[in-house]
């Protein structure tokens, strides 16, 4: 096995602590056969990390069981909140039923129902091991590493706090679409979800696009991907992601991108998230069935 010092998480001060080295698999979507197929494939040991992208579930027609397969894997497993999984903590929130095109209704109804969305909740909107930051769609291009987990941690601590249900009612909406450092209470920690959770376009002063969905060259006017704008403040740093199907799985220098369109009949995809650029391959991929 492949195995890398692993640094510091706080300071990232690199200490001699030998890790190995993570697996990185893009959007399930409520696809648990293909999940269970692709660890099948991967035939890794107990040790090895498991990081997921986020939107485990929602779309696919099994999100209970992939919640329940991933809680299984315990610890080796790191996943970070996507925007198809807030969209299932909101429900809960509220006791709305879910959109006509959510698949999230056995979730609701299971029996340990609550357990599942405590588990949910108390997943981190990013994830850093002093190498690498895992996070479900993107960084606004004003933040630094530092930054991104402060903020972060921000929206964290609320959904893991007595008033979350309240906290979450406040998150819907596109507005402000631009991150600017006096955002105080809802319009702050909207700003900071869209950004992690959301995010495929904006503009070289970090204003988000939400409406485009399609790949980079169809991007509007005076926007780009956000992994593009000059100047970048995240670039120094390898970013996992994944949320962009149209983008599909990209490998560079500074980004890994992971989702290859497992609910849209593409794949679902695994690849080991080295911090040498040429030792980072695709170690597995499985076909993923249209239907949905």
């Amino acid at each position: 096995m492949h195995y890398v010092v692993k640094a510091n998480t706080v300071s990232g001060f690199r200490s001699n602590v030998i890790s190995p080295v993570p697996i990185g698999i893009g959007d399930i979507q409520g696809c648990c056969n293909a999940l269970d197929r692709l660890l099948i494939k991967l035939e890794l040991t107990k040790e090895t990390p498991l990081w997921f992208t986020g939107d485990l579930v929602n779309r696919g027609p099994t999100s209970l069981a992939v919640l329940r397969r991933i809680i299984g894997l315990g610890e080796r497993a790191v996943t970070v909140l996507g925007n198809h999984d807030i969209h299932l903590l909101a429900i809960a929130a509220s006791g709305n039923r879910p959109k006509h095109n959510d698949t999230l209704d056995e979730i609701l109804a299971a029996p340990d129902a609550i357990d599942l969305i405590d588990w949910l909740r108390y997943r981190p909107l990013a994830y850093y091991d002093g190498w690498r930051l895992l996070v479900h769609a993107g960084v606004l291009p004003q933040w630094n590493i530092d930054v991104t987990l402060r903020l972060a941690r921000e929206i964290e601590t609320k959904l893991r706090g007595k008033d979350w249900k309240i906290f979450l009612r406040a998150l819907r909406g596109n507005e402000p679409d631009t991150w600017h450092n006096s955002l105080q209470g809802e319009a702050r920690a909207r700003v900071v979800v869209n950004a992690m959770t959301r995010i495929r376009f904006c503009d070289e002063h970090g204003r988000m696009e939400f409406k485009a969905k399609g790949s980079p060259n169809t991007a509007p006017s005076g926007f780009m991907p956000w992994f593009d704008v000059p100047q970048r403040r995240s670039a120094d740093t390898l970013v996992v992601f994944g949320h962009w199907a149209a983008l599909g799985l990209v490998m560079n220098n500074s980004l890994i991108a992971l989702d290859s369109g497992c609910i849209w009949g593409g794949k679902l995809s695994a690849v080991r998230l080295d911090v040498t650029p040429e030792n980072r391959v695709i170690i597995a991929q499985v076909d993923c069935s249209k239907k949905r």
